[in-house]
């Protein structure tokens, strides 16, 4: 059998080069696989890169999901891997062993590796855990959502899908990607025996998270689920927000004009494929454990 090759995307503002040179030197540790390594930098001109590290400058930072896809044409390899500039992967076999599993199961298109900062005495966030019931989290399953700072996937998933969602510029792509990728016809596993590390950060720290959080979720509904499983959805959400307003009521504001423009604004861009979950599509992920209600 051939050598695996990866296309590896690396997606950065330029803001961390310490953290940046620590995911591409976990990269060029890889071992057992042929890597073709694209730095994005968004907003960024990246320079003072290995040598056989390519290059994309964008000229404004388009966000994470638009980014990424810019950096696949210009990377080749049998399967695909992204790497935000803050993760890296822990074990130099992460790669090797994540092409034999995709390989050894043709009907997996997208892999969710484990994701954790093993420096830290804190918990792994539970919102790193995408299977139903963070408490296994070292467990394997089916999951229908992933952590997008580190993700290896079939080439030809990823085409089915359309790629990542570009219009939502950050959260909730990484759901979008997964439902997508099981309508294709795949499925999306979370594989905890591939490590990879990320400091845990607060999401909120982006000063318009909340806003950003309730639009895509909006957004998520309209332009994938049919009617009236996308109103459930929301409607589901939207009491979740609610119940843990009580306890934390900072950004409701925020989030409340955010849920509002997600339903008044158009969620595709002008050249999208407008296709959404077809029902039996729906159907397929409730078989595997995830009814699309919250």
């Amino acid at each position: 059998m051939s050598r695996p090759s990866f296309a590896v995307v690396v997606l950065t503002q330029g803001r961390r080069p310490s953290e940046l040179t620590r995911g591409l030197e976990s990269l060029q540790r890889q071992q057992g696989v042929d890597l073709d390594v694209v730095v994005v930098g968004n907003a960024w001109v990246p320079v003072g890169l290995p040598d056989d590290v390519k290059t994309l400058a964008l000229p404004t930072n388009v966000g994470i999901p638009a980014g990424r896809n810019a950096g696949v044409p210009h990377v080749d390899g049998e399967f695909l891997f992204f790497l935000d500039d803050d993760a890296w992967l822990i074990d130099d076999d992460v790669l090797a062993r994540a092409a034999t599993y995709l390989r050894e199961h043709p009907e997996v298109g997208l892999i969710q590796p484990l994701v954790e900062d093993p420096t830290s005495l804190d918990p792994t966030p539970g919102r790193w855990i995408p299977r139903l019931g963070a408490g296994h989290r070292h467990a394997e399953a089916d999951v229908f959502s992933v952590v997008e700072m580190t993700v290896a996937m079939r080439r030809d998933a990823f085409a089915a899908t359309g790629g990542w969602p570009g219009i939502f510029f950050y959260a909730h792509e990484g759901i979008e990607l997964a439902w997508r990728v099981w309508a294709a016809g795949f499925r999306v596993r979370y594989v905890p025996s591939l490590r990879t590390g990320h400091p845990v950060v607060d999401p909120r720290r982006h000063p318009d998270y909340y806003f950003k959080n309730a639009r895509n979720r909006v957004w998520l509904a309209r332009r994938n689920l049919p009617w009236p499983l996308s109103w459930a959805y929301v409607g589901s959400w939207t009491g979740v927000q609610l119940a843990r307003s009580v306890r934390r009521p900072e950004g409701l504001g925020s989030w409340w004009a955010g849920w509002r423009h997600g339903w008044s604004s158009d969620p595709w861009e002008p050249d999208e494929d407008r296709r959404r979950l077809r029902w039996r599509d729906v159907a397929t992920m409730a078989r595997h454990g995830r009814l699309l209600i919250i």
